[in-house]
């Protein structure tokens, strides 16, 4: 089954957020909203979590309640970027809240990447199928070690400032 208009909108903006999140790790070690490549991350996420609700294959699913999920996690990160800024504690939770969006995004992108990819022939025939259940547990274990990468950066930040 083809893409709609919508649906190639919001792929191009997921692709190029995912894209986004990856460069601001690189640079940062984290998605970092004060970045140019954070802020991509923070509005593509929203754009692709809200183009989502109007893809209804099956009508409302928990793949829509799984989006308005993601964005109040990026909404909590950006309120915390934005109103607590002299509140290191604060940046733990806000590092926290994005990289578990960026891992929540990969959920749906991994199962409809999976199910249609190669056309004719996909890798997967459902999102049941063990391919996708082993890729998404590899990426749950990047998100742990990244989570943790970015605390213990996060903690030598807060040493540093107030010492």
């Amino acid at each position: 089954m083809g893409l709609s208009n919508l649906g190639i909108f919001h792929t191009i903006i997921g692709i190029i957020a995912i894209i986004a999140a990856i460069i601001s790790f690189r640079k940062n070690g984290k998605i970092g909203l004060e970045q140019p490549s954070g802020k991509i991350y923070f509005y593509g996420t929203i754009v692709t979590s809200l183009t989502s609700l109007g893809l209804l294959k099956h009508g409302f699913n928990p793949g829509h309640i799984f989006a308005l999920f993601i964005v109040a996690l990026v909404a909590g990160a950006y309120f915390l970027h934005s109103k607590k800024q002299g509140n290191n504690k604060s940046r733990y939770f806000e590092n926290f809240l994005l990289s578990f969006s960026f891992f929540l995004s990969w959920v749906p992108t991994i199962n409809e990447t999976f199910t249609r990819v190669p056309i004719g022939h996909p890798l997967a025939k459902a999102p049941t199928d063990p391919v996708i259940g082993i890729t998404l547990l590899v990426f749950l274990l990047l998100f742990i070690v990244g989570s943790v990468y970015q605390f213990r950066h996060q903690q030598k930040i807060n040493n540093a400032i107030n010492s």
